[in-house]
């Protein structure tokens, strides 16, 4: 039984009441800290939630997890066996063209996603009066929730912006100088170069096709804020920017964010994913032995990003040039699953790669895939849990961003870290082809005794022993949950 149960209120004005029930202590508490974690609804965002909320647990911070009821199942799933992390659930309210009862961005297309923003507006009323009886010490919030330190602040309870993506995201896009002028949004030119007294690193642009795709921060929906103005807000109006970064990795773009927002800026460091503890399903596990260790590609974009016809072709097509074997997993919107597939791929396609190629659409275990001694190389999107989760695996990372901050994740993978090698593509419209997909995998998984080959294995090496440094990724966790006690007042124990 969860230690709040929660009456849900149909009417939007009106808020949920929260029943406390006593339940045993099942941590051995070392700290008196109590936070709330809201993130967005989509699990892009609730998934690094989650992580933190692990990781925070660990150490005997308590933690209330706020979310849509739909999203409860898969959020536990998520908690290591030993968090005392406590969900507390809650309806989302009726908005009209919103599907009843998804609370997630999983299931919804783009226009309907942004009815959660709306949705998500309209529940203020509840969120206070829960904080209000759960009264915590912090609440970290997301992006979308910018309306939450003003209304929490004379709850007597200080707000978070913990910003899951890399500090490098924030820096180039969502900071005060990226407005050429007060109340005037960046053009496409604009977007391409940084902002003022942006640092001097490899990160010197973004191509036109990437500043096109960067517009979306700018454009309002259902006449609400903005992307860019939501997260302009939060950062600003917050008590303590928490990033989900280090200095070992982004340490130009982290102080130029601090000069920026001149505020306390805490690192929890890039929580590289713990091993899963059950096995990869026999089927898998029998197809990836029959070939030799780090040999196979290891390809997929993610539950929520979707490749068009033209791009999947491509990419299958370099993938059958490479002469490698791959597993690609391939992802579409809420269609008709093998009508999509057969249309997006090149005619006779699965014959021809039929005994060394496996194509397969809906959810796998990932990180046992990448885990698994035959997979050597892995082609995503550059969602940096992605990444990481390569790294720590010893997959050699081959990038294909298609929206958002996978763009400058590929760039600071690619550029700064030189553990990865990105798809080259024309900057006007990204388009790549097959050759692209074949050249970039043979640069790490072919060329490995030339350059850049050799030095990204290298490098890849070096970034994994540090992820997979327990005391260094312990210390980065210990040393915020000091702060945030320092900040609230509290004295450890």
């Amino acid at each position: 039984m969860l230690p709040y149960q929660i009456e849900a209120r149909s009417s939007k004005s009106m808020a949920p009441s929260i029943h406390f029930e006593m339940e045993s202590d099942k941590s051995n508490t070392h700290s008196s800290l109590h936070v709330v974690m809201f993130p967005f609804f989509a699990f892009g965002h609730i998934s690094p939630f989650v992580q933190l909320s692990n990781k925070l647990s660990s150490h005997g911070v308590k933690v209330s997890f706020f979310s849509a009821s739909a999203n409860v199942n898969r959020i536990r799933s998520m908690l290591n066996d030993a968090s005392t992390t406590q969900i507390i659930p809650f309806n989302i309210p009726h908005v009209e063209g919103l599907p009843p009862g998804v609370d997630s961005t999983a299931d919804l297309n783009p226009t309907q996603s942004e009815l959660l923003k709306v949705a998500l507006d309209l529940m203020q009323p509840q969120i206070r009066t829960l904080l209000s009886q759960l009264k915590p010490h912090f609440v970290l919030f997301d992006f979308a929730q910018e309306w939450l330190p003003k209304l929490v602040s004379e709850l007597g309870i200080q707000t978070v912006f913990y910003s899951v993506f890399i500090a490098l995201s924030t820096a180039y896009v969502t900071v005060p100088s990226r407005l050429p002028e007060p109340g005037r949004y960046p053009t496409i030119d604009e977007m391409k170069k940084p902002p003022p007294g942006f640092p001097q690193t490899s990160v010197t642009s973004l191509r036109t096709f990437e500043a096109q795709d960067s517009l979306y921060m700018f454009k309002s929906f259902h006449g609400k804020p903005c992307v860019y103005d939501r997260v302009l807000s939060g950062l600003q109006s917050c008590s303590v920017i928490l990033a989900k970064t280090c200095d070992e990795m982004e340490a130009p773009y982290i102080n130029y964010a601090k000069s920026q927002f001149k505020k306390p800026v805490l690192l929890v460091g890039p929580l590289p994913p713990e091993p899963r503890p059950d096995q990869l399903e026999e089927k898998w596990a029998k197809w990836l032995d029959k070939f030799e260790a780090n040999s196979v590609i290891y390809c997929s974009f993610g539950s929520e990003t979707f490749l068009t016809d033209s791009q999947i072709k491509e990419l299958a097509l370099g993938l059958e040039l490479t002469g490698l074997p791959f597993f690609l997993v391939l992802n579409f919107p809420k269609v008709d699953v093998s009508t999509e597939l057969n249309r997006a791929l090149p005619e006779g396609f699965l014959e021809s790669v039929e005994a060394k190629g496996i194509i397969h659409t809906g959810w796998v275990q990932q990180q046992q895939i990448l885990a698994h001694k035959s997979v050597g190389c892995y082609l995503c999107h550059a969602g940096f849990s992605s990444v990481i989760e390569a790294i720590v695996n010893d997959c050699q990372l081959v990038m294909l961003p298609q929206k958002g901050d996978q763009y400058v994740n590929s760039k600071l993978v690619h550029g700064d870290l030189k553990a990865g090698v990105e798809v080259n593509r024309i900057d006007e419209d990204g388009f790549f082809g097959k050759e692209d997909i074949k050249r970039a995998v043979e640069t790490v998984m072919l060329n490995i005794n030339e350059e850049p080959g050799m030095s990204i294995r290298n490098n890849q090496r070096k970034w994994k022993e540090f992820l997979l440094n327990k005391d260094i990724q312990n210390n980065f966790i210990k040393n915020v949950v000091k702060e945030m006690e320092a900040i609230a007042g509290i004295s450890s124990i």
